[in-house]
């Protein structure tokens, strides 16, 4: 089995309230699924659609840097700490994600893994363990999983996809590099993921547009990103592949002020034995011992 692992910053389950909650709006299908009601939802492609806590026992809003670090470990990161940390992961965290990442322990197991995202200069003029504090937690584990990082010649020749898929951010900052539709990067990172027995996807800009507060922009994030979704999962070999959605904490769901919220991290499975696997998730910590079970 493959398992193409898509984390989307910033994404929970918010209450229906059209006003705040652009997840609601009438065209989305994947991410208004969740019925608040039940625990599980079906969703278009045979999906199965949950919440799992991303809270991890710890009092405050949860933050990038320890949600990002459990989920890509399975260790809550927020209680080694003692606290939910914003931004990149402090030496502790980084710690964690040197020997536990799911990056690093498939890697040591055999398995094929890649972080499909493409980095952009300056990020190749350093020795990355000279920025390393300025570092996301994606590319710690990808740095220490000994992993390659895909650049903008790779992007160029559709062997990977940016952080913003349409490469639009990437043109105005003055970079010669093609316009996707978000169909085009559903269609490239389908045609990739096939190399690999794990592929990781990172998008944050759901993050961006909650913290922004702005509707349209929220919603016209959302619906990108199903459009990407149509696209993968349509060229997917769904009864070989697990194709998880992931996010860190809540955000885009509600825009009635500018945190994090303490609301359940959208997840969504399609593939072989949904409805098994949804069952073992509770918390962010619990994707990266799903993963590593499935492959093992």
């Amino acid at each position: 089995m493959r398992i193409v692992f898509i984390f989307i910053d910033g994404l929970g389950i918010g209450k229906r309230d059209k006003r705040y909650n652009p997840c609601t709006a009438s065209f989305i299908k994947y991410f208004n699924s969740f019925d608040d009601k039940d625990r599980t939802a079906p969703v278009p492609f045979n999906g199965i659609a949950t919440g799992v806590d991303a809270n991890l026992g710890v009092k405050g809003l949860p933050q990038s840097a320890t949600g990002q670090t459990a989920l890509l470990t399975g260790i809550n990161a927020s209680k080694a700490l003692g606290r939910h940390l914003n931004g990149f992961p402090n030496q502790k965290l980084r710690d964690i994600l040197a020997d536990h990442s799911v990056l690093k322990q498939l890697t040591l197991k055999g398995y094929k893994a890649t972080f499909i995202n493409a980095f952009r200069p300056p990020f190749f003029d350093y020795n990355p363990f000279d920025i390393i504090r300025h570092l996301s937690v994606t590319s710690v584990a990808n740095l220490y999983a000994k992993l390659p990082f895909f650049n903008l010649d790779d992007l160029r020749a559709r062997n990977c996809i940016y952080q913003e898929f349409t490469n639009e951010h990437l043109q105005k900052k003055g970079f010669d590099v093609p316009i996707f539709s978000p169909e085009e990067a559903g269609t490239i990172l389908a045609h990739q993921s096939k190399k690999f027995d794990f592929c990781l996807y990172e998008y944050f800009q759901t993050d961006r547009a909650g913290h922004s507060q702005d509707m349209n922009w929220a919603t016209e994030e959302l619906r990108k990103l199903e459009l990407f979704l149509d696209a993968l999962l349509t060229l997917l070999d769904l009864s070989e592949t697990l194709v998880i959605v992931v996010s860190d904490h809540g955000n885009i769901e509600d825009l009635s002020f500018k945190g994090h919220t303490t609301n359940p991290a959208m997840t969504i499975l399609w593939g072989p034995q949904t409805k098994t696997y949804v069952q073992k998730l509770h918390s962010i910590t619990d994707l990266t011992p799903l993963v590593t079970s499935i492959l093992a």
